[in-house]
């Protein structure tokens, strides 16, 4: 009886490229969109989101979210308070830190953007894929990032 062959590794640089360069495909292929229907980025929509979901937001969450620099998830933030999208206002337990939320604008935004941005996901991630390569992906994914976040991996100075 012939001995079955183990499956080979993949090899790790092409793992690499492939799942930079598709990151970088699908983030600007729904920024495209984003951008023609709703005139937001991709990076917009994703702050814009955070910052629906999480009740007294602050910059240095983004930050830490996003693995971004302190600065620039400010920068961020004062582009879309000068849109109309998001607000600051004081944060009653610690004066020198901002609670963001959004403005009616911002929250009408988010809204109308959302189920294009989904149909984006859906094209390009799951029309795809199989139901179990997608979930063996999704499973993958969140590994790998938890691994990274857990060992401070990519963490930002400053």
């Amino acid at each position: 009886m012939p001995k079955k062959q183990a499956a080979e590794a993949p090899d790790l640089m092409r793992v690499f490229g492939d799942l930079v360069r598709c990151e970088t495909r699908l983030y600007n292929g729904i920024g495209r969109t984003l951008r023609s229907e709703h005139g937001i980025t991709t990076a917009q929509y994703e702050l814009l989101l955070f910052v629906r979901e999480r009740q007294d937001c602050r910059v240095g969450d983004l930050a830490r979210e996003f693995a971004i620099a302190i600065g620039a998830a400010s920068k961020s933030v004062d582009r879309l308070e000068a849109s109309g999208w998001v607000r600051r206002r004081p944060n009653p337990r610690n004066r020198r830190s901002s609670l963001l939320s959004l403005t009616d604008e911002g929250r009408q935004l988010i809204d109308a953007a959302t189920p294009t941005f989904e149909g984006e996901l859906q094209a390009l991630i799951a029309v795809p894929t199989t139901g179990a390569q997608l979930a063996d992906l999704a499973a993958t994914l969140s590994l790998l990032r938890r691994t990274l976040e857990e060992a401070g991996v990519g963490r930002p100075l400053g």
